[in-house]
């Protein structure tokens, strides 16, 4: 055999030390590479996401925190606060980025405060990129410092402070895009009227300007009309929320300062009422709703089906606080709401409002009554006055008027003086003739310029303007002894003294055309020996919106009912 000659092998080549130099130099920079990459991954999962922000799990009560949370109402923070860690639970009226700064204000009802989110510790990019997501109107709890703001924050109520924000979480998120902008609905009239005015003489020049003018139009005709164009949009500035806009959305309209303020006097006016009567020893009663009968008469009432018998809702509580006089209860009074089949679009209108009822048992004569309602008024005055400066200076900013003006005894003058008044001023009314709404606002200005009062009260009316439980003046069948309260020209409550003999009140509502049968127990009730009495209805919407010239009762009733409205 032959021999085999063996595999051949190859040999590395041996590298010189210039080659070995730029090996090492090529894996250090490989190394380099990866280590820049792991960092930069490190940084951008860290951007990304951010302990301090987020929207928090659906709040279902599912058990006791450890430690109740001490939060803090937005308007309690001043100067005092400085350096304070707060913990805040607010809507987000608005928020602006701008590089590694996002300003944002919360709300917490009237009172706003101005927050701030800068890059540190505490926030990342990654937070300041959430703050400016999170929607308008959205609910977020924060934690942060308070700080002495170097120069005054004019767009907010709390305007020496602001917020250094150490975490963003959201409550609640509001859906993008809202139906009505807050800013627009908080607007003050007087611009809104003022704009107005404004667009309408651009108008006006825009209609002398065509006259008689047919399209198309010469070239320096149509050169004007782009001036007058443009003129017109730059006077329209702000963005008109229409009171159906408003009414359609009323869960926004509701979150404006004004109408915070607005529905915080509202609640005023009912604990002023009540202090007042239950300090004079008056009871508070809860009456039916349902009815057999009308209350008041006429055909203004809303009819339905109790069972197998026909029913009626409530015009106002005046046969059962009657009543309950005749039970020996004396002074008793009643908040609660009354309803009107009233087939009319006013601006003072409601076919459903809250009614604020007095009833009492005089001695003498019923001017002890009419005594009791005007002290009872003058007090509400004054406590609106003295007890919510600060909604009332809020509502003013959206909607300026006058402070009332009344005298410590109101007014009082008679129906006939009232008439006299109207007829001197060129008004046509017999002695005998309701006085109607233009008559009534017209009054109130003459009397304004008389006597120097928005509030009075007028007393002997004619019995065709009353209802049939209204006691006749002795001293003259055609009137009576009631009376009607005004404010700004407008009548805000009717009452009177009531016949109190069974008789006289059967026959009087025969009179009115009642079906007698339906108020049977009603006139029962006076049977037995009833006190002689009178009182008084006030709606509350009527009051609010006339204390502060508002000019819409739809503005002082929460969800309002009219012929055309049935919801929200």
């Amino acid at each position: 055999m032959s021999e085999q000659n063996p595999t051949p092998t190859t040999e590395a080549p041996k590298l010189s030390k210039k080659d070995l130099k730029k090996m090492e130099k090529k894996a250090q920079q490989a190394k380099a590479r990866e280590e820049k990459a792991a960092l930069d991954a490190s940084k951008n999962t860290e951007e990304e996401t951010s302990p301090n922000c987020g929207d928090r799990p659906l709040i279902r009560s599912e058990k006791l925190p450890e430690a109740a949370r001490k939060f803090t109402a937005i308007g309690e923070i001043n100067d005092s606060f400085d350096s304070k860690e707060v913990l805040l639970r607010a809507r987000l009226h608005n928020s602006r980025g701008k590089g590694n700064l996002c300003f944002i204000v919360l709300r917490e009802r009237f009172n706003t405060i101005q927050a701030v989110l800068s890059k540190n510790e505490f926030v990342n990019k990654a937070m300041l990129k959430f703050a400016t997501s999170v929607p308008k109107e959205s609910i977020v709890e924060v934690v942060g410092i308070v700080r002495k703001s170097q120069v005054p924050i004019p767009t907010t109520t709390q305007s020496s402070v602001e917020i250094d924000v150490r975490s963003l979480f959201v409550i609640s998120r509001a859906a993008v895009g809202l139906p009505l902008q807050l800013e627009d609905a908080s607007r003050s009239q007087e611009l809104l009227d003022q704009q107005e005015k404004d667009l309408a003489a651009v108008d006006e020049k825009i209609k002398k300007l065509i006259g008689d003018a047919k399209e198309p139009y010469p070239a320096e005709l149509t050169k004007q009309l782009e001036a007058l164009h443009k003129e017109k949009s730059e006077v329209q500035k702000y963005v008109v929320v229409d009171q159906n806009t408003s009414l359609n959305n009323r869960i926004i309209d509701l979150r404006t300062p004004a109408n915070q303020a607005i529905f915080t006097i509202q609640s005023g006016v009912c604990t002023l009422f009540r202090e007042f009567l239950l300090s004079n020893g008056f009871t508070e009663i809860h009456t039916p709703k349902i009815m057999a009968g009308a209350s008041e008469g006429g055909a203004q009432v809303f009819k339905l089906q109790y069972f197998d018998a026909p029913a009626f809702l409530a015009q106002s509580p005046q046969l059962p606080k009657q009543m309950a006089i005749c039970a020996d209860m004396n002074r008793v009074f009643e908040i609660a709401p009354v309803f009107r089949a009233e087939n009319s679009l006013t601006h003072r209108h409601l076919t459903e409002f809250m009614g604020l009822d007095i009833e009492m048992a005089f001695h003498d004569h019923y001017h002890e009554v009419l005594d009791v309602i005007g002290n009872l008024f003058t007090f509400i005055f004054d406590g609106i006055a003295n007890r919510f400066s600060k909604e009332l200076e809020i509502i003013s900013q959206q909607y300026k008027f006058e402070p009332l003006k009344y005298n410590k005894v109101p007014l009082r003058i008679l129906y006939s003086e009232g008439v006299s008044l109207l007829r001197a001023a060129g008004h046509t009314i017999g002695d005998l003739d309701d006085i109607n709404t233009t008559q009534e606002k017209a009054l109130g200005v003459l009397v304004k310029e008389k006597y120097g009062v928005d509030f009075y009260i007028m007393d002997k009316f004619p019995k065709s303007a009353r209802p049939f439980y209204t006691m006749v003046d002795p001293a003259d069948p055609n009137y009576t002894n009631s009376y009607d309260l005004f404010v700004r020209g407008e009548e805000i409550s009717s009452g009177s003294q009531r016949i109190h003999d069974p008789a006289m009140l059967e026959a009087s509502a025969k009179a009115y055309g009642i079906d007698t049968s339906t108020i049977q127990s009603y006139i029962d009730a006076f049977k037995y020996g009833a006190p002689p009495h009178g009182g008084c209805g006030v709606g509350l919407e009527r009051i609010v919106m006339l204390y502060l010239g508002l000019g819409n009762i739809r503005k002082t009733s929460m969800f309002p009912r009219d012929p055309r409205r049935l919801a929200p």
